[in-house]
């Protein structure tokens, strides 16, 4: 969760990581097992390049031409590639962090795995008093339950008590808590800050008993 640059960029060519079941956000870490031939000469080729990576999520059906071109979501996410290993077996894991939102202009042909020209999302600057009311929402979700117990918890309560910009951290809440696949590519996809940020502590709040332990009086059999 650490801070990155959300300075404009230009992405003339950035390789396509598509999954079924993953989106990143801004600020946000993912760690990458790679395995599959085609994305371990992708992984080698970024590394020896930009370090860029779109993180691109397949649409329903993709099953039927994973090992093709399968339908993706347009909106992708850019990642730079943080810390790396190469495995004895040429497998790569690392860690991937977002940092901008972006659409496919269009895609590359003639590759072992998928490339795209990419441009970046356009958002309309906001001040940080238009959110303050999400923010406290946010704080209030933290303080009022046993979130706090736990170190995600405190690590978001740490970050609310921050100067981090209450959209970045709404982006790491999404990324970290949220489930619903296609409710996060909506988010990543949203341009309205203030109306993603509202979607985003509203959907938080909906989810934050399925956050709190069981209750350990109760008669029904625990599943943790």
């Amino acid at each position: 969760m650490s801070d990155v640059s959300h300075e404009p960029q230009k992405f003339p060519a950035v390789p396509l990581f598509p999954l079924p079941n993953v989106v990143l956000f801004p600020r946000a870490v993912l760690p990458l097992h790679i395995f599959e031939d085609r994305y371990r000469a992708m992984t080698a080729d970024i590394l020896e390049g930009s370090g860029q990576l779109a993180m691109a999520l397949l649409k329903p059906g993709w099953e039927k031409n994973y090992h093709g071109r399968a339908e993706i979501d347009p909106i992708v996410c850019v990642g730079r590639i943080l810390t790396h290993e190469r495995l004895a077996d040429g497998k790569y894991n690392f860690l991937l962090q977002g940092h901008t939102r972006a659409r496919i202009v269009r895609e590359h042909d003639h590759h072992p795995y998928r490339i795209a020209h990419l441009e970046p999302l356009q958002e309309t600057p906001i001040d940080e008093l238009d959110l303050l009311t999400c923010r406290h929402r946010l704080i209030s979700v933290f303080d009022s339950g046993s979130l706090l117990a736990t170190v995600i918890g405190r690590q978001f309560r740490q970050l609310l008590s921050s100067a981090l910009p209450t959209a970045d951290i709404a982006d790491l809440i999404a990324f970290n808590f949220l489930d619903d696949v296609q409710l996060k590519q909506s988010l990543l996809a949203d341009t309205d800050i203030i109306r993603r940020v509202t979607r985003t502590v509203e959907a938080f709040e909906a989810i934050r008993p399925a956050l709190e332990p069981v209750n350990t009086t109760s008669s029904k059999p625990s599943l943790n």
